[in-house]
């Protein structure tokens, strides 16, 4: 008994300085936050025989709206306070989840790699040209950096579904997209490039265990968990589940013309729903 209570000594004591840095990461308040500790809210149990109703949709989330900020700020984590990518990105490289090719569709069946990730990115070394004092060229490495402050947008695949068993018209989303919007160095042309896929009930726990900042109340602030499942974003829908290989809308319309058929796919499921009723 005594040396196995030797052994947990040891064992505190090489761990103590973990819980000591976790600690000191974690940002200065007034009382002890509990957010670490959340678990997600259950999604109610779902047969399949009680969705009388249902289609797919993808919408996207401009982090450059004013409503989404608290997706996009901080640019750097500030304390245990970071970005929606930043989390995404943190749970990718513990290993504990999967992320998808965005190259491949959005079935989310293609794993990714980090290294591929990276790519993405634009990170890694790259290898340059450069003239010393005497005149000649020589090979110089420049490591590139990981920017996360260029993913601007999300996109989400949603399923909106009627469950006649709660007689109410429901949507879980089923995928985030990053997407990243940067400037070609050469050309200094805008490039918008989808990153990767992720599975979102798989982060369910993750996000619900980290905090979206909350403009109006520090003390009031909620996971990104509840921030998606309460719809506290700004989006538009960018495509339905068509017979058309689900083409997105900028496909058949433009301009004007695309901005008034996203508002007819969305009025089309409000209408679903209220036909169901009778007064």
């Amino acid at each position: 008994m005594k040396k196995i209570t030797g052994w947990i000594v040891v064992v505190l004591i090489f761990l103590s300085p973990l819980f000591n840095q976790r600690s000191i990461a974690q940002e200065k308040w007034i009382y002890d936050k509990s957010i670490q500790k959340r678990t997600p809210v259950p999604y109610p149990y779902l047969r399949e025989a009680d969705v009388m109703w249902a289609k797919k949709i993808w919408r996207v989330i401009d982090l450059r709206q004013k409503k989404n900020f608290s997706l996009y700020f901080p640019t750097k984590p500030i304390g245990d306070r970071m970005s929606l990518i930043d989390v995404i990105l943190g749970e990718i490289e513990s290993g504990t989840v999967n992320a998808y090719s965005a190259d491949v569709g959005d079935d989310m069946t293609v794993m990714i790699t980090q290294a591929d990730i990276d790519k993405k990115f634009g990170a890694g070394a790259d290898t340059i040209q450069v003239q010393d004092a005497n005149g000649q060229l020589q090979t110089q490495i420049i490591q590139n950096e990981r920017e996360t402050s260029e993913i601007k947008q999300y996109i989400i695949q949603e399923v909106w579904f009627f469950d006649k068993k709660l007689s109410a018209l429901k949507v879980r989303i089923l995928g985030l997209c990053p997407i990243r919007i940067s400037t070609n160095a050469e050309t200094g042309a805008q490039e918008r490039r989808k990153v990767f896929w992720i599975y979102y009930p798989d982060f369910r726990i993750t996000f619900a265990n980290h905090e979206a900042y909350n403009p109006y109340n520090d003390a009031q602030k909620i996971s990104y968990d509840d921030l998606f499942l309460q719809r506290r974003f700004s989006s538009y829908i960018i495509a339905e589940s068509n017979v058309y290989n689900n083409r997105e809308v900028t496909e058949y319309e433009q301009g004007r013309a695309a901005l008034l058929e996203s508002d007819r796919i969305k009025q089309s499921i409000f209408n679903m729903e209220q036909d169901l009723w009778e007064y």
